[in-house]
Order: C-alpha cells, then sequence, then structure tokens
C-alpha cells in the first residue's frame, strides 16, 4: 500500500515492525521449543540479556544468514509448510 502511495517512511516503518514481530515470534516459538515441546532445557530462565547474547542452548537456523547461507532451502521449507496453499504467501 504505502508503496504504490509513495510513502516511503511509512513503507520503512512497516517492514521494520514486521520485521521485529516475525524475530519476537521465532524467539517464542524457539524458546518453546526447548522449554517444553522437545524439552531439552526445561528449567531454563534467561532475561533478556541472556537471550540477545544468545546464551541458551540449541540453535536457531535461518536461510540466507550467516549460520545457514544457502538460499536454496527456502523453497524446500516454503514447499513443505505449503505457504502459498496455505497462506497464500510467496517467495520473492
Amino acid at each position: 500500500k504505502y508503496e504504490s502511495e509513495n510513502d516511503d517512511y511509512r513503507k520503512i516503518m512497516a517492514q521494520a515492525l514486521a520485521d521485529r514481530l516475525v524475530e519476537a515470534f521465532a524467539e517464542a516459538v524457539h524458546k518453546d521449543m526447548r522449554t517444553k515441546t522437545w524439552g531439552y532445557a526445561p528449567d531454563e530462565a534467561m532475561d533478556a540479556k541472556d537471550l540477545l547474547k544468545v546464551k541458551y542452548d540449541g540453535i536457531r537456523p535461518a536461510p540466507g544468514y550467516p549460520s545457514q547461507p544457502d538460499h536454496s532451502e527456502k523453497s524446500t521449507m516454503w514447499d513443505l509448510i505449503q505457504a502459498k496453499e496455505l497462506a497464500g504467501i510467496e517467495l520473492s
């Protein structure tokens, strides 16, 4: 919407907010996996400072980032979760 209106400020702010929300959600899911679902760190108790310093056990790999630089895996993951079919979301 903001791009079609040539409103660069609102476009950048919307993108920044979306990025922060996605990161927060990913961190919440990762914590749930560590402490409940897989339960390999059930007694984990960290403050925000320790989370930012990545003092937890485990990793959160993300295609395209230094820990997993190969972007080709994105298509495989997208197909596995059926993102296009279930949510109408496509990779650019």
